[in-house]
């Protein structure tokens, strides 16, 4: 009786019967989504784990095969650099050829200068506006270039196939340096290629995914190629035509300086009849200039006169207003004399400022006129001095006769214009 006491006396929850149900209806709903979230993850799971099995396997594959298409370009610019790294070896060993034959044509040059030079230098003692850089000065020139020039333009081009060697092989070196970095590379790439998942030697590597410093884009590696190899064939161009003007220049020397005599002679004559034109012009200037000045002074003296004449009409016309201004009262009228009396000074004043005016127009033109004769003077000193020197470099010139072309000259050049064809033609089979 004391135990039921007890137990009753204890407080216990008590839940309806619906509590009961709902709980159990609760705890086996919740046990069916949580299953079927399970079976939802297991299958998403299984689909990731195929997904990233499948895109790891292209990944790869296409990688390989990206590698193996960049392993192919690699090896396309490679041939492209081999091929014009040996034509620009062909190119400078025929330059070299070229230059050694410009070389030996300059050491069998030795013509006479005295003569042009000597008219160069009398023609450099002309003075002021008379050391004209006229054609016949440039014949000369081109006779002393012709002649003794002929060294200098041979030489010229010896220098400048020596330059042009240095060029090329810059050049070259170039397209070395880019044809071992392309090797290396494709070394690189195969190596990469021929890895994979089995490989012993793959690891981690700490920040793979970095852009390494200096990187390029591919149509900048491109273009790099593209621009050492139009280089090498714009040199190579460029090489190739100074071999042909070294040829035509060996060839045409010769021929070049009878043709250069008779033009720089041809020249002089013609000069020698400008000047004398030029100074008969300048006579004839010279007289009618002094009959200008003359001239002018007259008029300078009859305007000078003029001015003179105006003075005392001047003076009249102002004594009169003044003495009228001592008119009483109202006889200080503005009448038709006061008009006229002051415009008649204002007629007069400009007058004399005009004839003033005209007549520092007159000094000028014949301090002009002055300063222009005593110019045309000097230039007539200028124009004999030239005259005379130039006639004497026709006297000297006198002296001048075309040498006879020997037969080892002949030989030589036969030799040089054979050797010049042969080596354009090879160049173009080559």
């Amino acid at each position: 009786m004391s135990i039921s006491t007890d137990v009753a006396s204890k407080p216990v929850t008590h839940y309806a019967p619906s509590d009961w149900h709902t709980n159990n209806h609760l705890l086996s709903t919740n046990a069916e989504k949580l299953r079927e979230n399970s079976h939802s993850q297991r299958q998403q799971a299984r689909h990731l784990r195929n997904e990233t099995d499948n895109r790891t396997s292209w990944g790869i594959h296409d990688n390989t095969t990206r590698l193996s298409n960049r392993i192919d370009d690699i090896e396309n610019w490679r041939q492209t650099l081999e091929r014009t790294l040996k034509d620009i070896d062909e190119e400078i060993s025929k330059l070299t050829a070229d230059k050694d034959l410009a070389e030996k044509a300059l050491e069998a040059k030795a013509l006479p200068l005295d003569v042009a030079i000597e008219c160069l230098t009398y023609r450099d003692s002309r003075r002021s506006i008379d050391v004209v850089d006229d054609k016949a000065n440039s014949e000369l020139q081109k006779e002393v270039v012709v002649i003794d020039g002929i060294k200098e333009e041979l030489q010229a081009k010896i220098s400048a196939a020596f330059e042009q060697l240095c060029v090329l092989q810059e050049a070259r070196q170039q397209l070395a340096a880019d044809l071992r970095h392309k090797t290396e590379a494709k070394k690189i790439d195969t190596y990469c290629h021929d890895l994979s998942i089995n490989s012993p030697d793959i690891c981690y590597q700490p920040n793979s995914t970095r852009t390494p410093k200096g990187s390029v884009t591919p149509q900048t590696w491109e273009d790099f190629s593209r621009y050492n190899k139009q280089r090498a064939d714009a040199e190579m161009t460029s090489s190739n035509r100074l071999r042909e003007a070294i040829h035509s220049t060996i060839a045409q020397t010769d021929n070049d300086l009878e043709a250069q005599r008779q033009a720089s002679e041809f020249a002089l004559r013609k000069r020698i009849h400008e000047m004398k034109s030029a100074k008969v012009e300048h006579e004839w200037q010279k007289k009618n200039t002094e009959e200008e000045i003359k001239e002018m002074e007259n008029d300078i003296r009859n305007l000078e006169q003029s001015i003179r004449d105006k003075e005392n009409p001047l003076k009249l016309a102002m004594t009169r207003l003044e003495n009228r201004t001592y008119r009483p009262n109202v006889e200080l009228c503005r009448d038709n004399a006061q008009y006229g009396l002051v415009n008649e000074v204002h007629e007069i004043q400009d007058s004399m400022k005009a004839l003033k005016n005209k007549l520092k127009d007159a000094h000028n033109a014949r301090d002009a006129l002055e300063k222009q004769l005593y110019r045309i003077n000097q230039d007539l000193e200028l124009k004999n001095n030239s005259l005379d020197l130039d006639n004497k470099c026709m006297q000297d010139r006198q002296r001048l006769t075309t040498p006879a072309v020997s037969q080892t000259t002949k030989n030589l050049a036969t030799f040089s214009t054979d050797r010049a064809l042969y080596t354009a033609k090879s160049s173009l089979y080559a």
